[in-house]
């Protein structure tokens, strides 16, 4: 049980906080490292130029007790001087120079260059022995944080899962992330101590995530600093709260396609209502086609409904979404299939009727279909009580045509009684039915 009000306080913004981490966050992995000298001032500066919402950063401890930012305990592949972080005073570690003129910093120095940038937020890994040394590494952050008042802006995690646990007692209010290169570390012994899982991207599946979330964990990927476009249009589609990347830049501009975006989770079956087979994509910010298209007439598992830039698209599969103009649910999906490939007349007034774009974003006229014309239907979508039906200019509303049901093809017993089961407003109350239509016994 809680022991006093500040502690319930503590709890509260713990959650409270990481709610509001909440969704997609681009964390820059040592700051902008493609593009300046990873943990440098200036690779921070430019990760933070790129979009990235926190930076991450790796701890050592100098001989004479300074946190360190550094990645590796020997600093020869960044400065090219082979000096241990551990076996040297930070009096000398500050001598050696990065390769843009920088001196090697220590985490007192980032704060306080960075103290008044609110927009700064770091992400820290405390790097550890496999015997915790050294001991006092949480201690020294904690007190840190503490003098530059930054509880707000930082995160941890780490490899060492006694780190998470010192930090917790130390700060319980600072979100702990434990990282994983393996998923036999994953167990519910870490999810005392961690608010979330950082997992490789090789390791990384829906299912695990989806597992994680029911458990109350985020789930935070990193990917070797092998990413690249093909891997992020992978990624985007994931149900992830954060990346660590390498790539800042890249990493903002799918989250702001993301922002931008309707997300919506969807559990039904929708048919493809074409003459024609759809065209998939990876996600629908890019656009890049897969090889399987969505067949005409075919059923298929919706997911998920992502509205970009007035179009609107079902997730098919893990890596497969398609536009879902030409895509029916449920009773609409039986009723539409009647209509496919038939014919509509145009009626005879008004002269013109216009046709557009989309069903679902009638946002851009395509077109004009002349009274008394006659054009077959491509594609057919209910919206509502509205049917709409795709011809070769465009997609146009079904009440200003009269639709042709042909009694040698469209089996009269069949569809006629499957028309009269269907909800009024579902019904189209324009079809035009030949007179043999009439002499059928429902």
């Amino acid at each position: 049980m809680l022991k006093s009000k500040s502690q319930l306080g503590i709890v509260l913004f713990c959650c409270f906080y990481f709610l509001l981490l909440s969704g997609f966050t681009v964390v820059g992995h040592r700051g902008d490292p493609i593009n300046a000298p990873e943990e440098t001032f200036q690779s921070i500066d430019m990760a933070f130029s790129q979009g990235a919402n926190y930076v991450e950063l790796d701890l050592h401890e100098s001989q004479d007790g300074v946190l360190v930012i550094s990645h590796d305990r020997n600093l020869k592949r960044v400065t090219g001087v082979d000096t241990i972080v551990s076996q040297n005073t930070f009096a000398k570690l500050s001598t050696l120079k990065m390769s843009n003129g920088e001196p090697v910093h220590s985490v007192e120095q980032l704060f306080q260059h960075y103290q008044n940038n609110p927009n700064a937020k770091f992400l820290i890994e405390t790097k550890k022995t496999k015997k915790g040394n050294p001991q006092d590494m949480e201690a020294k952050l904690v007190a840190l944080i503490q003098k530059y008042h930054l509880q707000k802006r930082i995160m941890v995690h780490s490899f060492s899962l006694p780190s998470l646990i010192n930090m917790q007692k130390l700060m319980p209010e600072i979100p702990r992330i434990f990282i994983v290169g393996s998923l036999k570390r994953i167990s519910f012994e870490s999810f005392k101590y961690a608010d979330g899982i950082n997992i490789s991207s090789e390791l990384v599946t829906p299912t695990i995530i989806k597992q994680l979330h029911y458990l109350h964990q985020k789930v935070y990927v990193w990917n070797e600093m092998a990413e690249n476009q093909a891997t992020w249009n992978w990624l985007v589609n994931l149900d992830v709260d954060g990346v660590v990347t390498n790539y800042p830049a890249l990493g903002r501009h799918y989250q702001a396609a993301q922002d931008q975006s309707q997300i919506e989770s969807l559990e039904t079956t929708g048919q493809v209502n074409s003459v024609h087979d759809l065209t998939t994509v990876e996600n629908p910010y890019e656009q890049v086609p897969t090889k399987a298209p969505a067949k005409a007439g075919h059923s298929y598992d919706v997911t998920q409904t992502v509205t970009v830039a007035d179009q609107t698209y079902y997730r098919i599969g893990t890596n497969r979404f398609v536009l879902s103009d030409a895509i029916n649910v449920g009773q609409t999906a039986q009723a539409a299939s009647l209509l496919v490939g038939k014919t509509a007349q145009i009626k005879p007034n008004p002269m013109t009727v216009a046709t557009w774009n989309s069903p679902l974003h009638p946002t851009q006229k395509t077109g004009q279909l002349l009274a008394n014309s006659r054009h077959k239907i491509l594609a057919v979508r209910y919206v509502g009580n509205q049917v709409w039906l795709q011809t070769a200019t465009g997609w146009f509303k079904s009440r200003q045509a009269l639709i042709q049901l042909d009694p040698n093809t469209d089996l009269p017993t069949i569809a006629l009684a499957y028309y009269r089961q269907l909800p009024k407003q579902l019904r189209p109350t324009n079809l035009l039915l030949k007179h043999s239509f009439f002499n059928t016994k429902f």
